[in-house]
C-alpha cells in the first residue's frame, strides 16, 4: 500500500468517528508537509461547525504513531502531516525487493484491444501518425507490464476506390520498377503521379475505375497486383515503426480488407434487428443522441446507394469482430479528437445491436495536434506534411550533434547510441509529456534541453547514477542492483532532507501507475518522472554518496538504485531508451 493510501485509512477511521458517516480525509501531498488533509472543510459546512475544531477533534481520535512523526492543525483547517523517517525507510525497502517497484499488477486482467497507427498503404507516414503511433504504443506497454492480454491492431486503410488508380500506375511502371520505388520508402511520390495522371488522362481514369470494379469482384490479377503494393507499403511502415521504436510488427497489420466479407452480414443484423433506416440514397443507422447543427438526427451510412461500403461500416465490422471473435472487453481506439463523434456514434450502435454490453467497453483515447512554432499545423517549408522519417532522422542527427559536445570523449558507437536514444526519446517525451487531449508546439530547442521536463533530462539523471555506480565498482560493497537493502545489508533508511524528498517521490509510482493505467494520461507518468529525476538531482547536490562513510554510503547507493530502476521502468513505459552514458 502507498504512503497516500495509508494515510487516508488511518484518517478516514478518525473523520468517520467525528462524523458519524464515512468521509473522504482528501489527502494530497503538501508543500508545508509531506501530507496534507483537506477534509474538515467539507465536513464544517455539514456539521456547522468550525473546520479547526474538527480537525483537531480528528487528530484526538487518529492512530498516527506508527504513520507520523508530527500531524499538526493548519491553516483554516487542515491537517499537516510528516512521515515517519522509520516508515519512509521501510516503505523503500519494500519497494526495493519488488521486481514491479510497488505497482500492483491488474487485479482483474482484461483482454484488451489498442487500435492505433492507422497508416494508408501506398502513402508515406507523416507527423499525422506520430501521436496515435506513440500514445498508442505507451498504452500498449503499459498495460502489457500490468499483466493484460493486449491486442495491437494496426487498422491500415488498404482497400477503396484508390486502389484502381494505384494498380494502373504501378502496371504502366512494370512491377519491378514500382516495387523498387515502394521499396525506398517514396510512397508520396508513387502516390502523387497516380492520382496526377487519374485528373489527366481520361483513358488512364477509366481503366482505374475498371480496375476497381475487378478488385472489389475478387478478379485474382487484380488481387495479386494488390497485395504486391500492400507488402511493399508494409514493409516501408515497419522500417518506420522500428526507427520510432515502437512494438507494432507485421502481425499487428489488420487492414480494411480483413472486414470486407463481414460488410453485408453485419448490415444485414443491424437491418434485422430493426436498426437501418433507407434514406433513399442510403441505408443508414441513426444512433440515438447524435444530432447535427440543425437539429437534425445524424445517419451512419452503413451501405450506399451503388451497394458499397464506407468506413462505418468497416467501424461496425471491426467492433462486432473484437468483441465477439476476439473476446476484447476492453476496445481502446487511439485516434485524433475531430473523429471523437464518428467513434462514439459506432459505440452507440454497436451497444444498441448488443454487441458491446458489459462487461466490455470502448474507449475513444483522443489526442490533440502537433503544431509549428506559428500556431498551426506541423509542416514542412513548402507548406505540406512532415515526413515522419525526416523528422526521426532531424531528431537523431540533433541528439548526435549534442551528445559530441557535451561529452567529446564518447566514441562513435557510443555516440550513435545516445544519439538514437536521446532524439527519439526527445520527440516521444515531448509528446507524452502534454496532456493528450491538447494540442502542442513541437520545439527542437525545449524538447532537447538538458534543463526542464524533457527526455534527456531525465535520461541524465538515469546516466548519472550509472556512471556513480561505475565509480562505485571498485569499493567492496559498491555496484550492482541492492535487491530490496542497501549494498551493506541494511535496510534502506533515511535521514537528511533531501533523502526524504526522493523517498516521497519515489513511493509515489505505483499510486501513478495504477492512475495511468485506468485514465491513460499519460502526462501523469511523465511529471512523476520529473518529479523523482528532480529530486535524485537535489540529493545528488546535497548527499555524497561515494564520499560519504561506508554505512551512509551504502545506503545511498540503495537509493541511487532505486532511483535508477524507477526511472529505467517508467521510461520504458513511455517507450523511451534509458542510456547508460550520455
Amino acid at each position: 500500500m502507498n504512503l497516500k493510501n495509508l494515510l487516508t485509512e488511518q484518517l478516514a477511521e478518525a473523520f468517520a468517528a467525528v462524523a458519524g458517516e464515512p468521509v473522504d480525509p482528501v489527502v494530497r501531498r503538501s508543500r508545508h508537509a509531506d501530507f496534507q488533509a483537506e477534509g474538515a472543510l467539507a465536513l464544517a459546512r455539514r456539521l456547522g461547525r468550525p473546520p479547526r475544531e474538527i480537525t483537531a477533534e480528528v487528530l484526538d481520535r487518529a492512530v498516527l504513531t506508527d504513520l507520523c512523526s508530527a500531524a499538526q492543525v493548519s491553516g483554516p483547517g487542515f491537517v499537516n502531516l510528516t512521515v515517519a523517517d522509520d516508515l519512509l525507510g521501510s516503505l523503500l525497502s519494500g519497494m526495493a525487493a519488488d521486481s514491479r517497484l510497488g505497482a500492483a499488477p491488474a487485479d482483474a486482467p482484461e483482454t484488451v484491444l489498442v487500435d492505433y497507427s492507422g497508416p494508408n498503404v501506398a502513402k508515406e507516414m507523416h507527423v499525422g501518425h506520430l501521436r496515435s503511433s506513440i500514445i498508442g504504443d505507451a498504452t500498449v506497454r503499459l498495460l502489457d507490464w500490468l499483466g493484460h492480454r493486449v491486442i495491437k491492431a494496426n487498422h491500415l486503410g488498404d482497400w477503396g476506390t484508390p486502389f484502381g488508380l494505384l494498380i494502373e500506375h504501378l502496371l504502366d511502371l512494370g512491377e519491378s520498377s514500382a516495387a523498387h520505388e515502394l521499396s525506398i520508402g517514396d510512397l508520396d511520390s508513387f502516390y502523387k503521379a497516380a492520382r496526377v495522371k487519374f485528373t489527366a488522362d481520361e483513358a488512364f481514369r477509366q481503366r482505374a475505375r475498371q480496375r476497381v470494379v475487378a478488385l472489389q469482384s475478387g478478379d485474382e490479377e487484380t488481387l495479386r497486383l494488390w497485395r504486391l503494393l500492400v507488402a511493399e507499403s508494409e514493409s516501408y511502415f515497419l522500417a518506420v515503426y522500428d526507427r520510432l521504436g515502437v512494438l507494432l510488427t507485421k502481425q499487428d497489420f489488420v487492414g480494411e480488407s480483413h472486414y470486407n466479407k463481414m460488410l453485408g452480414p453485419v448490415t444485414d443484423e443491424l437491418d434485422r434487428l430493426g436498426l437501418v433506416t433507407d434514406s433513399g440514397d442510403a441505408a443508414c443507422v441513426f444512433p440515438a443522441g447524435f444530432v447535427g447543427r440543425d437539429g437534425e438526427p445524424l445517419p451512419l451510412i452503413v451501405r450506399k446507394r451503388d451497394g458499397g461500403y464506407g468506413y462505418p461500416a468497416t467501424d461496425l465490422a471491426a467492433i462486432r469482430y473484437r468483441l465477439q471473435d476476439l473476446g476484447v472487453t476492453r476496445l481502446l481506439y487511439v485516434v485524433g479528437l475531430p473523429q471523437r463523434q464518428h467513434f462514439e456514434m459506432v459505440y452507440a450502435v454497436a451497444r444498441q445491436a448488443g454487441w458491446l454490453r458489459p462487461p466490455a467497453r470502448a474507449e475513444f483515447v483522443g489526442f490533440g495536434s502537433v503544431l509549428g512554432p506559428n500556431g498551426k499545423m506541423l509542416a514542412s517549408r513548402a507548406g505540406d506534411s512532415v515526413k515522419l522519417v525526416n523528422l526521426l532522422d532531424e531528431a537523431v542527427a540533433r541528439a548526435g550533434d549534442l551528445a559530441r559536445q557535451k561529452n567529446p570523449d564518447l566514441d562513435p558507437a557510443t555516440v550513435a547510441e545516445v544519439a538514437r536514444a536521446v532524439g527519439i526519446g526527445a520527440v516521444k517525451y515531448a509528446d507524452l509529456s502534454n496532456d493528450r487531449t491538447r494540442d502542442y508546439v513541437f520545439d527542437w530547442d525545449r524538447m532537447l534541453a538538458l534543463n526542464g521536463n524533457t527526455a534527456p533530462y531525465l535520461q541524465y539523471a538515469h546516466a548519472r547514477i550509472q556512471s556513480i555506480f561505475r565509480r562505485a565498482a571498485g569499493t567492496p560493497t559498491g555496484g550492482g542492483s541492492s535487491g530490496g537493502a542497501a549494498p551493506g545489508g541494511g535496510p534502506i533508511s533515511v535521514t537528511e532532507p533531501a533523502e526524504r524528498a526522493l523517498a516521497l517521490e519515489l513511493l509515489d509510482f505505483g499510486a501513478v501507475i495504477g492512475t495511468v493505467e485506468q485514465n491513460l494520461e499519460f502526462h501523469r507518468l511523465a511529471g512523476h518522472l520529473h518529479a523523482v529525476a528532480v529530486a535524485f538531482n537535489g540529493f545528488f547536490e546535497h548527499c555524497p554518496v561515494l564520499r560519504a562513510d561506508p554505512q551512509v554510503r551504502d545506503n545511498r547507493l540503495a537509493l541511487c538504485d532505486l532511483t535508477a530502476r524507477v526511472l529505467r521502468q517508467g521510461l520504458y513505459l513511455l517507450g523511451i531508451a534509458a542510456p547508460n552514458r550520455m
